[in-house]
């Protein structure tokens, strides 16, 4: 008798850029373009939301890192939208049985807000994972680097499963 079972896997994820001094760059956020803020730093657009999530899911499976598979010294991605990057990653799961619980993110700065573009990024982000997507804004209160409104940080957990076969 052939007994199925459900395999669940959890990873973290994190990322952190500083705020860019070139004006024409645009902030990207979960995939949602802030206009009128100041865009980040990063090789990709620097989309620190769809970062934090690629790295949760990457380390879930056991599939290394974001750096590992999109190096920042291989121009093939410089100016990457991080949301096909985002794509690329829930494909790399897919294709090795894995399917997403759920991934949740705790987005840490003092600027811009959030709320009003949380839904849309949700949305965003579910898309890509093929999968529930969840970001929740946080402020850091004036401490340190993000506190002074530096950059954007963002961590991220998800939950991914998949059902194996035992003999």
């Amino acid at each position: 008798m052939t007994l199925t079972v459900p395999d669940f896997r959890v990873g973290q994820g994190f990322d952190i850029h500083r705020f860019s001094s070139d004006p024409a760059r645009v902030l990207v956020l979960g995939g949602c373009r802030f206009d009128g803020a100041p865009g980040l730093e990063g090789h990709s657009d620097a989309d620190a939301i769809a970062h934090a999530c690629a790295d949760a899911l990457l380390g879930a499976a056991g599939l290394g890192d974001i750096g590992m598979h999109f190096p920042d010294t291989d121009p093939r991605w410089e100016g990457a939208d991080s949301m096909a990057l985002l794509r690329h990653v829930a494909a790399m799961l897919a294709e090795d049985g894995w399917r997403v619980s759920n991934v949740d993110c705790a987005v840490v700065c003092e600027r811009p807000k959030l709320a009003p573009m949380r839904d849309e990024m949700q949305r965003n982000l579910s898309a890509a994972v093929a999968g529930p997507v969840t970001v929740k804004g946080n402020r850091a209160e004036r401490l340190g680097a993000i506190g002074r409104g530096e950059g954007v940080a963002c961590f991220a957990s998800a939950l991914i499963h998949r059902i194996v076969s035992l003999a």
